[in-house]
């Protein structure tokens, strides 16, 4: 007997359902992700089963291929139900239902012989053109989904191999920090004295809020502190080979009273110039203690005009009484009816014998250079801005250099020869305003014209 037309169908839908399940496997990698996925390469012999049905028993209703088809999708639907947890499984499993909603209608409203009630072909018709295109549309879709799950996986792969990469690395800078840590113990144990010699040795040399850099104070107290310490020893090393060959003339049967009195005349110009410089070393000394030491004075009233009259006078008559032949021109610009201070006069005195006596300085330097109609002058200002009394010291000297300038309130800086100055006195008139008066101190100059500190001081001061 030979098969009808609608019965040789289900040859051809059997290896069709295989290649259905085999792709789903593939996409939806069905192996690792469902246990019964083996029965699903059967999904064929259902349809050789029927077909030998109606081969035997003369079958020939279409009922038999939709029959099976419909099983098939019923199977497929199962699947995507097992998988329901997994995204693209259950966009297929959206993108199929109305097709199999359309195929299980149209089984169930299809007559024993075959056909479907004119009423509702068309209709049917109609919602499967719909399904198919939703079907396409949808599991166009998944296979995105698919790309993207794909790509989020390899990325966390990729987050992952990081990941244990960078604990592999965690654990060998644990292992060089380890052994690092026990080379530096060793270090640290010979460092802790010297660090508690440090400490103390600062302590002793300035307040830690005078000290901007313990090295560069280091270096300016030593640079400072050398060259008189040197030339002590060198002339108390000259006065030891003097007195050492005098010894050695006065041993003689026949002396020489000439060489001996100018051996003698020798060591003591010798011990007069160990003596200047041993005063110049104690001077530093002194120096560095008035810098270290914190002012105990307390607030008084003070009047500014009367203070800086008498210490400008002061720091003239004091440069005189060195060099006679020196002479300036002071001129005064003091406010009237200026209200009082609250300030500690000798340290604000201090400040303003140090800022004169670097005017004076200055313009007599300048003087000595032998120029042509210069007549040294010397300008102290006072005057109210708001709540604050202003002091300006100006001299018409040689001026400070831009680069001078951004140095000359650091400990130790001087531009004076060595011997004249230690590099102290802007430091301590600096501190003394900004942190025992809350105030400012600024300068200003011009090379070759003038130079000009400004004080700033406000009238009441909380202490």
């Amino acid at each position: 007997m030979e098969a009808t037309p609608s019965n040789g169908q289900l040859l051809f839908l059997a290896p069709l359902a295989l290649l259905i399940i085999r792709g789903l496997r593939r996409f939806l990698d069905l192996p690792a992700r469902l246990s019964w996925n083996n029965l699903l390469r059967y999904i064929w012999v259902p349809g050789v089963v029927l077909f030998l049905m109606g081969w035997v028993f003369n079958l020939h209703s279409p009922l038999l291929v939709d029959g099976y088809w419909l099983f098939v999708l019923l199977v497929v639907a199962t699947v995507l139900v097992a998988l329901r947890d997994y995204r693209p499984a259950r966009t297929l499993l959206l993108a199929l239902a109305p097709f199999l909603i359309n195929k299980l209608l149209e089984f169930v409203l299809t007559g024993a012989d075959g056909r479907l009630p004119k009423r509702f072909d068309q209709v049917l018709d109609t919602t499967q053109g719909f399904a198919i295109v939703w079907l396409i549309t949808f599991i166009i879709i998944a296979r995105n989904q698919k790309k993207t799950l794909e790509q989020e996986r390899l990325q966390r792969e990729e987050e992952e191999k990081a990941k244990r990469l960078i604990e592999a690395q965690n654990v060998e800078l644990e292992r060089l920090v380890v052994e690092r840590t026990a080379a530096l113990t060793f270090q640290a144990e010979e460092l802790r004295s010297a660090l508690t010699e440090l400490r103390t040795t600062q302590a002793q040399l300035v307040q830690s809020e005078k000290m901007a850099s313990l090295g560069e104070l280091t270096a300016g107290i030593a640079h400072e502190i050398q060259n008189p310490l040197n030339f002590v020893n060198n002339f108390a090393d000259v006065s030891v080979e003097m007195l050492a060959e005098l010894r050695e003339e006065q041993a003689r049967p026949i002396r020489d009273p000439e060489l001996e009195a100018d051996l003698l005349a020798d060591i003591a110009q010798n011990l007069q110039k160990i003596h200047h410089h041993g005063q110049r070393a104690a001077s530093i000394v002194k120096g560095m203690l008035e810098h270290s030491r914190a002012s105990s004075g307390e607030r008084q009233p003070t009047n500014i005009n009367h203070l800086a009259d008498e210490y400008l006078r002061l720091a003239y008559q004091g440069l005189r009484a060195k060099d006679k032949t020196f002479n300036a021109t002071l001129n005064t610009e003091f406010a009237p009816d200026l209200p009082l201070v609250q300030a500690i006069g000798p340290d604000l005195g201090r400040v303003l014998l140090n800022l004169f006596s670097n005017a004076f300085y200055a313009v007599r330097q300048r003087q000595l250079r032998g120029e042509a109609g210069y007549a040294p002058t010397v300008t102290v200002c006072t005057h109210q801005r708001g709540d604050q009394i202003e002091i300006k010291v100006r001299d018409n000297g040689p001026g400070i250099p831009e680069t001078v300038r951004q140095k000359i309130f650091q400990p130790f800086f001087t531009t004076k020869p060595s011997g004249e100055g230690t590099g102290l006195g802007l430091s301590l008139s600096y501190d003394i305003v900004t942190q025992g008066h809350s105030g400012t101190l600024t300068v200003i100059s011009e090379e070759g014209k003038y130079t000009e500190f400004l004080i700033s001081l406000p009238i009441n001061q909380a202490d």
